[in-house]
């Protein structure tokens, strides 16, 4: 068996970058950029007033009086020139006259008719240079594009920027004990429940997830999906990758051509997990167990995705926190328990919940996060440092 760090190592290296394809920005959100974009225009594109007021040709002490010859508005701007003794009524956005070099606030002033007197000096001139927020060229690296982001890209003139194409990962269910939600069970069956949270978790990182139909304990079933499974980016089978004389998964995958990386970590749960590379593509095989195969998918499958999709730092994001409650010894295995974690003073608590199972989909509904007791660590007590993953 490998170790967690070991087992990440190889499945990252199996990660290849996704092409890149213009998109519409409208539909850009969340999708990782495959280059740096470039500013196609200064912003703001002119020196505009920063607030609702008068445009003047120099600062003005309390008393002065200028004589008010036009009006700009956003999107109108003032054809003509400001001379010493006069000013423009401006608004916030509109283009600085030609002279004018500050603006004085609406408040601070007094107006009757066409003049304005001074009540208020100004300490600033409030106006927003040409190019203050970014200029002509500017750059933004590549990222996974957020909400902010995408306003950035709208102003900069960026209308189809070149993302990440989103990596297509088939999903594929074994076993003969397994039916679709909706079906009536036999009494030696169970209703399929991985893939339906994998498939959630592949999109929301950005990949596009295909369930395929259940792979039955057969030889000529198990071909036949992985042949259903052509044109992924990514295969992903969940049962099936140990060692009993029903697991065909591997044995299957290995008939067709998988080079494989590892096969069991020194984890629980999760320890029957491999990967490798199967017809040109990653495939990635994680346990039967719905906790085991849902914990393999946030340590494995994810940092996967990211990487195929450009993420510099694709592996999971560990937190430190304090124990909220004793706990015992870890085992010869690493083991990413469910636990609950709230708020502390200085650091996040993070308590164990009671029941560990595997099989227990209930607690894991219960769990906003995965207490890391590293291997042949020893009993640890309240308030003891511990690390963390977020669920």
């Amino acid at each position: 068996m490998i170790s967690v760090a070991e087992a990440l190592d190889h499945v990252l290296a199996l990660a290849a970058p996704m092409p890149a394809e213009s998109v519409p920005l409208a539909q850009a959100a969340g999708r990782w950029m495959a280059e740096p974009a470039l500013a196609r225009l200064d912003q703001p594109p002119f020196a505009a007033s920063a607030m609702d007021g008068y445009a003047v040709a120099g600062a003005a002490g309390i008393g002065a009086r200028f004589q008010v010859i036009g009006e700009a508005g956003a999107g109108h701007a003032f054809d003509g020139h400001i001379g010493a003794d006069q000013a423009l009524r401006i608004f916030t956005g509109a283009p600085m006259p030609a002279g004018a070099t500050h603006v004085l606030l609406q408040e601070d002033v007094r107006r009757h008719n066409d003049m304005i007197t001074v009540e208020v000096a100004g300490r600033q001139s409030n106006v927003r240079p040409r190019g203050d927020d970014f200029a002509h060229g500017a750059s933004v690296a590549p990222r996974r594009l957020r909400p902010q982001d995408l306003a950035l890209l709208a102003a900069m003139n960026v209308a189809n920027p070149r993302l990440r194409r989103r990596p297509v990962v088939a999903v594929i269910a074994t076993g003969d004990e397994l039916v679709m939600p909706g079906e009536v069970p036999r009494p030696d069956q169970i209703v399929t429940s991985n893939t339906f949270a994998l498939k959630a978790m592949i999109e929301a990182e950005g990949g596009i997830a295909r369930l395929l139909p259940i792979a039955r304990d057969t030889t000529a079933s198990v071909a036949a999906v992985f042949d259903l499974a052509a044109g992924a980016d990514l295969v992903v089978t969940v049962g099936g990758a140990s060692v009993g004389d029903h697991d065909i998964i591997a044995r299957e995958a290995e008939s067709l051509g998988l080079s494989r990386s590892f096969y069991r970590i020194a984890m629980r749960p999760g320890k029957p997990l491999m990967a490798g590379h199967l017809r040109g593509v990653p495939m990635l095989g994680l346990p039967g167990n719905p906790v085991s195969a849902l914990v393999c998918g946030h340590l494995f499958l994810l940092p996967l995705i990211r990487a195929m999709l450009g993420d510099p730092t694709p592996a999971p994001r560990i937190r430190q926190g304090v124990l909220g409650a004793n706990t015992g010894p870890a085992g010869p295995r690493a083991h990413y328990m469910r636990a609950q974690v709230q708020d502390g003073h200085g650091a996040p608590v993070i308590t164990p919940l009671a029941r560990q199972d595997s099989a227990l989909l209930s607690v894991l509904c219960q769990a906003d996060a995965l207490l890391i007791r590293p291997k042949d660590d020893g009993p640890q007590v309240a308030g003891a440092p511990a690390e963390f993953l977020d669920l």
